[in-house]
């Protein structure tokens, strides 16, 4: 099983954002930082989610993926497979495509304080800009 930890920062809201991933996969741990530009910082935690997936398919094809976000309305939405958001809708819909990769997908909700290493990703992605 390989465990994702995703976040995503905004400087302003909207405003320019990063996206941090932080991936444990056996002894192996990854980090990507990612420039996406503005966007909110709810838009920036689901391109989180959807550029750790990308990195997933690639580098880890058919594995199981358990994903943690401190983001709850990310984990709510992909959790539920649902939003009545017109701005969300297209990034879950996207997230829906990219899962179905894989055998198993989880996500759930963590504390802030689990997820400083993605944070840290996700400022650095911000400098990038």
């Amino acid at each position: 099983m390989i465990e994702v930890y995703t976040d995503g920062a905004t400087s302003g809201n909207p405003g320019k954002s990063g996206a941090g991933i932080y991936i444990k996969a056996n002894a192996v741990h990854d980090e990507y930082a990612f420039p996406l530009g503005i966007m909110t910082n709810h838009e920036a935690e689901f391109h989180a989610v959807i550029q750790a997936l990308k990195v997933c398919k690639t580098a880890f094809p058919g594995e199981i993926l358990s994903f943690r976000s401190d983001s709850r309305t990310v984990v709510d939405v992909i959790n539920k497979d649902f939003t009545k958001n017109p701005v969300f809708l297209p990034l879950l819909e996207e997230i829906r495509e990219l899962t179905s990769a894989f055998p198993y997908f989880f996500i759930k909700w963590i504390q802030k304080k689990e997820n400083l290493h993605a944070d840290q990703l996700a400022k650095k992605a911000l400098r990038m800009l």
